[in-house]
């Protein structure tokens, strides 16, 4: 009998169990002291976010019950609002996690101190199904080449020829006269008869934005301003709110069903595999050869031109179409919910309108820019709805954030390699204390950004630092583009979201932010007459 042999007859279940278990727990020990004694090299820890249940699970609990009942903001405030500089630590599940809204301590995650802070790795194994190696899923290297990529394609060239955003606008139109999304092309409609139905905007803005982002990226208008059931608009929604469930479920990821999701993706990946198979199919000189100006031109040739990866243009597409389509949209719908019950900026935004464009010509780049009206709108807009208001980022290294350590938050915090920092835009840009004395900060106000400059750092609706949102600039310029459109038609917006949700949004914080119930307004157009036109 081997030696091995022996010692197992000698040896029970229980003793193994329990020698394990002891060795387990001296090292858990271990491990715990070595983390405390590497966090007190660093500084001292901060004020703890209060919990009263083991483990962080009253924080779980809070956090679930905030993502089902859309009160994220609500609780996020509730969590660090009354901790110094907005800052705070808690221990989840055994993972100490860091929350903030501070400006300092974003400005150090994500421009100061950037190379010590990213995506991570658990953040691109959630996210990697439907992201792939995409910009918003990858670090140093990879990133950086993701980055260098895509630039050329938000150049100012490429943004300020608006003719992608008009092309849509009279399917747009129709629908909103139909009082939502038309039962195919060819449907007729008195555009006069739906002055004044009341209809969900905000369903009518992700359709249409989905329609140019489609467009702008592969040449392909997808219709689904004008087809209720589009099955890549279904599957692109459905994957986007099962990766919400995916990223939030943290080490229960494994247990979140994905037949669904899966079979949503194959959707997606099916047709932007035909795009990419027809440009592919241009060799590197017939794509060199085309440009900007060709008919049928698009961002994936321009892609292609630079790498002929189909794994880079498939991540890279469908990453930009997310932030495309969303944040432009989303933006779009808050615009209106607020413009709704603010008829003195709806007058005041009209008036300035037709004084630098009239009521007939469409709006250029310049013309949008020019408008400061307009752009306060558009800016105040993102002021209290920034598009992605809740972000996350791994620390790549131990190292340390502004503010947020000691009994007052006032000292360096100690952040160790591979703790979780969580970030809010939305309440760092709603705090009472970063505004002048007298302001309410949850208020709608366009008019503040007439005297009000917020210091550096204090709003960051596109992030900021070498991760700025590299689309930005597109986004603003639809979002001006369509507010002009808009009311170069129409005069008056009625909104019906009070008997909704009495006049408090509820927030859906999927991936980027939108209204839970919709925007239902009514929209009544101007009479011509009265303008001098007829």
């Amino acid at each position: 009998m081997g030696l091995i042999e022996t010692v197992l007859d000698h040896v029970s279940f229980t003793s193994v169990f329990i020698v394990l278990s002891i060795a387990y727990a001296l090292w858990t020990i271990y491990l715990k002291i070595d983390e405390n004694a590497r966090l007190r090299r660093l500084g001292l820890r901060g004020p703890r976010i209060k919990s009263n249940w083991p483990w962080g699970l009253e924080i779980i609990k809070k956090q679930v019950f905030a993502t089902i009942t859309h009160t994220c903001y609500e609780v996020y405030l509730e969590l660090v609002g009354h901790l110094p500089n907005y800052t705070g630590e808690s221990n989840l599940l055994g993972f100490r996690v860091v929350l903030t809204a501070d400006p300092e301590n974003i400005k150090a995650i994500l421009a100061t101190q950037f190379p010590e802070f990213g995506k991570g790795e658990q953040f691109h194994k959630e996210w990697s199904e439907f992201l792939g190696d995409s910009i918003f899923t990858t670090d140093g290297h990879q990133w950086h080449v993701s980055r260098q990529l895509l630039r050329p394609q938000f150049s100012r060239e490429r943004i300020s020829d608006l003719h992608c955003f008009e092309s849509h606008l009279e399917t747009f139109f129709k629908a909103v006269a139909n009082g939502g999304v038309l039962n195919g092309e060819e449907q007729k409609v008195d555009i006069e008869a739906g002055n004044g139905k009341p209809f969900d905007i905000c369903d009518l803005f992700y359709r249409y934005t989905l329609d140019v982002a489609t467009d702008f990226l592969l040449g392909l208008d997808i219709q689904s301003l004008t087809k209720p059931d589009e099955p890549f608009a279904e599957a692109f929604k459905h994957v986007q709110s099962v990766q919400n469930v995916i990223a939030r479920a943290g080490t229960l990821q494994p247990l979140v069903p994905k037949k669904t999701f899966r079979q949503g993706l194959k959707v997606i990946n099916e047709l932007c595999n035909i795009y990419i198979d027809r440009a592919l199919q241009l060799s590197p000189e017939e794509l060199a050869s085309k440009t900007k100006a060709d008919q049928g031109y698009t961002f994936l040739h321009e892609l292609a031109s630079f790498t002929r990866d189909r794994k880079v243009l498939r991540d890279q597409v469908v990453a930009v179409l997310l932030a495309g389509r969303d944040t432009t949209a989303a933006t779009l719908s808050f615009a209106f919910y607020e413009l709704g019950r603010h008829p003195e900026v709806v007058r005041k935004m009209r008036q300035e309108i037709i004084s630098q464009v009239g009521l007939e010509r469409t709006p250029t780049y310049t013309d949008l820019k020019n408008m400061k009206y307009l752009q306060n709108v558009i800016n105040e807009t993102l002021r209290l709805y920034p598009a992605v208001p809740y972000n996350v980022r791994t620390a790549l290294k131990d190292t340390t954030l502004p503010r947020g350590g000691g009994p007052d938050g006032s000292l360096p915090l100690p952040v160790l390699k591979g703790t979780a920092v969580g970030y809010s835009t939305l309440v760092m840009q709603r705090r009472p204390d970063l505004y002048p004395a007298g302001a309410n900060p949850d208020a709608f106000d366009p008019e503040r950004w007439f005297t009000w400059q917020p210091k550096p750092w204090y709003y960051i609706p596109f992030n900021g630092g070498p991760r700025i949102c590299i689309g930005q600039q597109f986004a603003l310029a639809e979002i001006g583009y369509v507010l002009t459109r808009i009311f170069q038609r129409f005069e008056r917006v009625e909104s019906f979201m009070h008997e909704i949700d009495g006049g408090k949004p509820k927030l859906n914080s999927e991936v980027v932010i939108k209204p839970e119930d919709g925007v239902r307004v009514a929209l009544w157009e101007a009479r011509r007459e009265k303008e001098g036109l007829m």
